[in-house]
């Protein structure tokens, strides 16, 4: 498409999504400059449609960029009241006393908040200070100068075929060109991911590593509801072998937030996480919580866990990446907005000192510096050892080792005795062969704890127009049924949290089939596959996942 004509806009700072970091970028350049033009592009419907967490929020992030958001009506309403962790058998649990817990696993002083509408909140302090926040509009290339240095992106391109052809109704959208482009799109965004390969801003740095994080809002009887509670698990129903754990949330209105989370280094091909969670909504000490009530929402992302030693160099000709793009969850806390927070205010700093200075489309060297040995690097560097320890040696033993490892380094300046352990292989070469592995037998949902994946994907109201493109690419259509089934037994099927891979029977054997409508945006595909053969792509803005109040 590259002979197609685009109007250009020209901004002093190009963003690329809505979410804590590219949000904070926006707020922090207009605090420093109230007349540098700024733009945020997010391929929501809204702010806040495709912002999935958690979420207990550390405010430290928010507290270094707006100080009095409590004045400014920031939806941050229910303090964390009571702070529990479990250890649960298929039947039983085991509560394991706060006090062993390093310091900085403490969630005293955090609040339990929708982060889709702290986003939302965000973007009305953005726009009162004068940023153009663009929702709908998905940046779905980069725009390079002559010496390949990042100038822009294409943004609001609309109405391609399903083969790319422009269609009747094409818009080619526009190159938004900036002095510097942040790119905050979230876990394993393509342009980040494209960025990575093509400067090799990944040379220095370790595998990066993931898991699979997926959520339901409840409606619960008033009588099982405890505002303020904070639950977090390790054990049934993924065991000791395979990372993972849980979370249930009591934010305000009788509403609780459940989830689990799976490590995507999981070796058995047959396992399927949003089966695991389904399986772990029926524990004694989660169904007394949820029976009687409603489930309201679901949705899935991409978490990642690789930690301090897999962020990439953050810096490239042009531009930085931000928040989750460059991997900021601190693992063991499940906290990653608070250092998005941290990193988009530092973007926006290390861009308007260089703009101040007549700079443009160079590498802002200075804001990876920052990163690494700010706030965020230290977050990040005291639980450096938790995710290749938990591979080590399971949940249990790694979180012995790691909190061990915590508290030496809480109590010794940040040294560790590990050294900086490293990953290893990468989600993808951690599957093994089905040969290696017999199938799970999972218990089918009852439709009133446990529920069909199509179901649920109904309550993320999601939705893609059908007659684009199809935004999740194979590199070769024959690996699916030539290699992946064979060998595999085309895990696909299983690791989708939404149904999108099928394999059907057809007239000439199995066929591979992708249902692009129920996407969820997870990427889970883009980290899983074992051939490496998914690309997941932005589709055309707007489309997706329409989460209310996650």
């Amino acid at each position: 498409m590259s002979e197609v004509q685009r109007e250009t806009m020209e901004y002093d700072v190009v963003i690329v999504g809505a979410g804590p970091a590219g949000l904070s970028a926006a707020i922090r350049l207009k605090q420093l400059d109230p007349d540098m033009e700024v733009v945020v592009l997010e391929k929501g419907s809204e702010v806040g449609a495709h912002i999935l967490s958690g979420a207990v929020l550390d405010p430290c992030g928010l507290d270094a960029l707006i100080p009095d958001w409590k004045e400014k009506g920031a939806p941050l309403n229910v303090p964390v009241k009571e702070d529990n962790f479990y250890m649960l058998g298929e039947a039983g649990k085991l509560r394991v006393p706060n006090f062993p817990m390093p310091p900085l696993m403490n969630n005293h002083g955090n609040y339990i908040v929708s982060m889709g509408n702290v986003c939302r909140w965000m973007a009305e302090q953005a726009e009162a200070l004068g940023v153009e926040v663009y929702p709908g509009m998905a940046a779905s290339e980069l725009v390079y100068d002559e010496n390949g240095a990042v100038k822009g992106v294409v943004a609001g391109e609309f109405g391609k075929n399903p083969d790319g052809t422009p269609g009747d109704g094409y818009e080619p959208g526009m190159e938004l060109h900036g002095k510097y482009t942040i790119i905050s799109e979230g876990v394993r965004g393509s342009l980040a991911k494209e960025l990575i390969a093509k400067y090799d801003l990944a040379k220095d740095s370790d595998v990066p590593k993931f898991g699979i994080g997926m959520k339901e809002i409840w409606e619960v009887n008033p009588e099982n509801h405890n505002e303020g509670e904070v639950t977090h698990s390790l054990g049934w129903p993924l065991g000791f072998k395979n990372g993972g754990g849980s979370f249930l949330y009591h934010i305000d209105n009788n509403q609780v937030y459940v989830g689990y989370i799976v490590d995507l280094n999981y070796k058995n091909p047959y396992l399927s996480p949003y089966h695991e969670f389904q399986r772990f909504k029926h524990h004694p000490r989660v169904k007394q919580v949820l029976e009687g009530g409603k489930r309201v929402a679901y949705g899935a992302r991409a978490v990642t866990k690789g930690g301090f030693q897999s962020i990439p160099d953050t810096a490239f000709p042009g531009g930085v990446i931000a928040g989750c793009s460059a991997g900021l969850v601190n693992l063991p806390r499940i906290k990653g907005n608070h250092n998005a927070m941290h990193s988009g205010r530092q973007a926006a700093e290390a861009a308007y000192e260089a703009i101040k200075a007549g700079r443009s489309g160079d590498t802002l060297s200075e804001y990876d510096a920052a990163l690494k040995a700010g706030p965020v690097g230290k977050d990040l560097k005291r639980v450096r050892n938790v995710a290749p320890l938990n591979a080590r040696f399971g949940p249990a033993g790694g979180m012995a080792l790691g909190g061990f490892d915590m508290w030496f380094q809480t109590l010794f300046g940040g040294f560790s005795l590990f050294g900086t352990l490293k990953h290893g292989k990468s989600d993808a070469q951690a599957t093994e062969k089905a040969d290696k592995h017999k199938p799970i037998d999972y218990p089918k949902p009852d439709g009133v704890l446990s529920f069909d994946r199509l179901t649920n994907v109904s309550f993320s109201n999601t939705n893609h127009e059908e007659s684009q493109p199809c935004h999740l690419h194979l590199k070769d259509p024959s690996i699916p049924i030539d290699v992946n089934l064979p060998q595999y037994a085309e895990p696909a099927q299983r690791y989708c949290p939404a149904g999108v891979y099928e394999v059907v029977e057809g007239d000439n054997g199995p066929k591979f089939q992708i249902n692009f409508q129920n996407c969820v945006h997870c990427k889970t595909c883009d980290i899983k596959d074992p051939s490496q053969n998914i690309v997941w792509t932005t589709p055309q803005g707007g489309d997706g996942p329409n989460y209310p109040n996650m």
